[in-house]
């Protein structure tokens, strides 16, 4: 997960309270950038966070409140990953193809791709592009993610992240939890041979594996409304705390 979204153990390991929330004797944090001290109590700047985060703020504000107006979509079976490997030689991970190249080629074939992700999307090989059933681009994104989607909810860190200290740190794990789970069934149900890690395959090319996957999609969507209006409020946060 920290190579995923390239990120530290110990920003993860580093406690925040979030905007609003004022700290007595508390040193170490005042020694922290985006924190401000006054008259021995310390905070989040979040005035000098907004003038700095401002527009990425904004952005994540309006995803969030975008994808929660959403039903969510489930049926895509994970075949991003499938995608990405499409007719091409090459492999995005060190991993063997559980069906090889031609068997990996027909599942792709076969099935209809209903991607919804742009940062999926945008890794698909060239004669994969035209086969998902809308282009995506990242200027849309808000328009086309939806809480059905296991990339979109693992995001939710990477927003948590990108956006600390002005997210609760309980908060954030919450969302690193989440994320390693989605991306264990993400890889799981990759066309790569994962049993090297003790994952067992969630074979999509299958009816048994299509509804093991929709099954274990519909509850980490619901798993992620929740984080995601939490996730939200903490972003809306920012603004009325200037």
């Amino acid at each position: 997960m920290y190579e995923y979204y390239s990120t530290r153990p110990a920003l993860l390991r580093r406690w925040h309270p979030g905007v609003g929330i004022a700290l007595a004797d508390a040193p170490e944090h005042a020694g922290w950038k985006w924190y401000r001290t006054d008259a021995g109590v310390t905070s989040v700047d979040a005035l000098a966070f907004w003038e700095a985060k401002g527009a990425t703020i904004d952005f994540v504000t309006g995803l969030l409140a975008s994808t929660l107006s959403k039903r969510a979509q489930i049926g895509c079976f994970g075949l991003h990953e499938w995608a990405m490997v499409y007719r091409d030689g090459e492999t995005r991970h060190h991993l063997p193809l559980r069906l090889g190249a031609a068997g990996t080629d027909a599942v792709v074939a076969t099935n209809e791709l209903v991607c919804s992700h742009y940062d999926a999307y945008r890794f698909f090989t060239p004669e994969a592009v035209p086969l998902n059933a809308h282009a995506l681009t990242r200027e849309a994104q808000a328009a086309s993610e939806q809480p059905g989607c296991l990339h979109a909810n693992m995001d939710l860190y990477k927003w948590c992240m990108k956006l600390t200290p002005a997210i609760p740190s309980g908060l954030t794990l919450d969302c690193f939890e989440l994320a390693v789970e989605v991306r264990r069934l993400d890889m799981a149900a990759s066309p790569y041979d994962v049993s090297e890690f003790g994952l067992q395959a969630v074979r999509i090319e299958t009816p048994h594996g299509k509804r093991e996957y929709a099954l274990r999609q519909r509850e980490f969507a619901a798993r992620s409304e929740v984080l995601r209006r939490r996730l939200l409020e903490a972003c809306q946060r920012v603004r009325p705390a200037l």
